[in-house]
């Protein structure tokens, strides 16, 4: 059987339905080797002839051979291929042309990656549709769904659904764009899919959320299912909506498992991995700066699944979270929050549409948006888990006055691409979402029944090991996010070679 999955990882797709854990997990060791990223003939390491026998064909071919002599002019390339196609779609050219500047390293050592860079770009399938529904008062309203998905070449697609007013056919791009490298840097079989739709879950009561799922999945189950493409947990897509989703699914469709586990977990995955692996990359990071995360203020930026399971794993490391925020404003505890405070700011979140601003009736110590803007509050680490793009360079600016040490990641591209200059500018610590949002991943391949927080530890510090080996490799010492996006990239990359033009 191990044979088995093994061989089918190699020629770029997973057979999860009969692997183990423990067969998964020695997969993952196998294509976790340097050996198959860097060190082989057909690896980056290329020999002279090789390299100039890429670096002369053309790149494109439109309006003339268009070529490139280093791995910068490649990138972009790339990126301007991207912007002709797809001007209109901001976040998703910004993921690109962070992606390619990182990549242009390996185009420079092996010119043929560039053409599988090129590939890459373009998702496998996109599908948009429309999901009507009815509300509490009798009127058909209508949204938009969609889902990306965007590489099977490691495996099945997996990745998160997002419901929000802000999502959009740009934002699923770039979310997808981003999952191929995130999903492949666990080292597990799995591909990269994102979707969602653009209603706002917050405004909405339990009743209408129901109908909403139930005919966003009526539509999605056409394209989705076990061992074909498993969507997961979002922004705006927790517990409950992920019930109603499987509860439809179910409904409709024949197979509703595979290898003895619900599709779409319905709930047997652990819904605080996210959160905790955000923690654990944390004390990765302090630990490589022979520091820890003890007696560390943390300010968080947002109140969501995530951001709740972040403070109580900080609290166990000996952290100090200090806030929480959503749409109503932020609370601001200067003494920090405990355990206690922080079951009761669950408690209120619980409630679909229940606002931050009720903690203060609960707490005698809290500040409610004081002072007004919560950058000026003094912390040593920074963990922005709300709405993308929360943090820009005017705001990295205010956290490095005040002190702070370090940002790391525990929302979707929660640091804008010139916020990540500022970063490295004023020489803080940066967690990239690429590298601290893998843990849904790793629960969901190790299965959520079998995983627990020592096992997501040990995968957490394999991944930030070797996601640093693999930054200073390509002259990036210290740079997560290169590190990362390189790392993800090698790993499809060189699968994606021995399927040809697919």
């Amino acid at each position: 059987m191990l044979a088995r999955t093994a061989a089918s990882v190699l020629h770029g797709r997973a057979v999860t339905k009969a692997a183990s854990p423990l067969a998964v997990t020695c997969v993952r060791e196998m294509s976790a080797s340097p050996r198959s990223l860097v060190t082989t003939e057909e690896g980056v390491h290329q020999t002279m002839r090789t390299s100039k026998n890429w670096r002369n064909k053309p790149l494109f071919r439109r309006q003339g051979d268009v070529r490139f002599k280093t791995g910068l002019e490649a990138a972009n390339l790339l990126v301007a291929e991207a912007k002709r196609r797809d001007s209109h779609e901001k976040e998703f050219i910004e993921s690109v042309e962070s992606t390619m500047q990182c990549l242009s390293p390996i185009f420079d050592r092996n010119p043929r990656y560039a053409f599988v860079a090129k590939q890459l770009m373009e998702p496998e399938r996109f599908i948009q549709f429309r999901v009507p529904w009815m509300d509490d008062t009798g009127v058909v309203r209508m949204n938009r769904g969609y889902r990306v998905q965007y590489s099977s070449s490691l495996g099945p697609y997996e990745g998160s659904l997002h419901f929000g007013h802000h999502i959009n056919t740009a934002v699923v791009k770039s979310l997808g764009f981003d999952s191929v490298f995130s999903n492949a840097l666990t080292g597990f079989p799995l591909g990269a899919a994102v979707g969602g739709s653009d209603i706002n879950p917050f405004d909405k009561s339990e009743a209408e959320m129901q109908r909403f799922c139930q005919s966003y999945m009526t539509e999605l189950a056409k394209y989705i299912g076990p061992d074909i493409d498993c969507p997961t947990m979002g922004m705006g897509v927790g517990e409950k909506e992920i019930g109603y989703l499987f509860g439809q699914y179910k409904r409709i469709s024949v197979k509703s498992s595979a290898g003895g586990r619900p599709f779409l977990m319905n709930g047997a995955m652990q819904p605080e991995a996210p959160g905790y692996a955000v923690a654990h990359f944390a004390n990765e990071m302090m630990k490589h700066k022979h520091d820890s995360l003890q007696g560390k203020r943390c300010m968080i930026i947002g109140s969501g699944k995530v951001a709740r399971a972040l403070a109580e794993k900080l609290l166990e490391y000996g952290a100090i979270p200090l806030t929480f925020s959503d749409g109503s404003g932020h609370i601001y505890e200067p003494d920090g929050i405990d355990s206690g405070k922080l079951k009761t700011i669950s408690n209120i979140k619980s409630e679909r549409g229940a606002l931050l601003g009720r903690y203060i009736i609960a707490s005698t110590s809290a500040q409610f948006n004081e002072p007004e803007d919560k950058m000026d509050i003094p912390c040593d680490l920074c963990f922005p888990c709300g709405a993308m793009n929360c943090i820009d360079e005017a705001a990295i600016n205010k956290l490095a006055d005040n002190g702070c040490q370090g940002v790391i990641e525990g929302g979707h591209c929660a640091v804008t691409a010139a916020g990540r200059k500022i970063l490295k500018k004023r020489g803080l610590v940066y967690g990239p979402h690429t590298l601290t949002m893998t843990g849904d991943a790793i629960a969901h391949a190790i299965g959520g029944k079998h995983v627990d927080d020592k096992m997501l530890q040990a995968e957490v510090s394999r991944i930030y090991n070797r996601v640093n080996v693999i930054a200073r490799e390509f002259n990036a010492r210290g740079d997560l996010f290169a590190g990362a996006n390189i790392e993800g990239f090698l790993r499809v990359a060189n699968v994606m070679l021995t399927h040809g033009a697919v």
